[in-house]
């Protein structure tokens, strides 16, 4: 029997899981599909931080751009230096998107760039029209009023049971 890795599917979502928009992302499967590399954290439970190994890129070289439920992060292939001669060039400096789905509420709080390093902090922030809340359980009495909150006994029912 054959075992599948669904890991891929999940890598690039954050907050939520839909399969069927994570099934068109995972089939590519390309080098250039994993670069540049990156983590996702689920600092608690509301807050997340995705980070990017983004060496040799600048603040000017990057571009985050968030619209609905996607972010996009840019980056501009930089352009060679004149000068020495490489023996070996192992640090990528070429251009790429990257592409995150996020879920409902999930909001960008902002970024920052540290050794090499983009930091992008996401916040799910549900509107208070969203949250659940209590509903009151009304009852009725004797006089055929309405009451909210906890039902009381109607005199009616207490003479009967005495």
């Amino acid at each position: 029997m054959r075992s599948y890795d669904l890991s891929p599917l999940f890598r690039s979502t954050v907050g939520f899981d839909r399969l069927s928009r994570l099934l068109e992302t995972a089939t590519t499967g390309d080098e250039a599909a994993s670069y540049p590399p990156y983590n996702i954290e689920k600092m608690n439970e509301d807050s997340y931080r995705i980070t990017m190994a983004v060496a040799g890129f600048g603040i000017d070289d990057l571009t985050i751009t968030a619209h609905q439920n996607s972010l996009t992060v840019t980056g501009k292939a930089k352009k060679d230096e004149p000068g020495g001669q490489f023996l070996y060039r192992g640090i990528a400096g070429r251009a790429f998107e990257r592409r995150f789905q996020l879920a409902d509420f999930i909001k960008v709080n902002g970024a920052s760039l540290q050794n090499g390093l983009l930091h992008i902090e996401l916040a799910r922030e549900v509107p208070e029209a969203m949250k659940p809340r209590s509903i009151p359980i009304a009852g009725t009495t004797g006089s055929g009023a309405v009451e909210v909150g906890a039902p009381t006994q109607s005199p009616a029912l207490t003479q009967r049971a005495a």
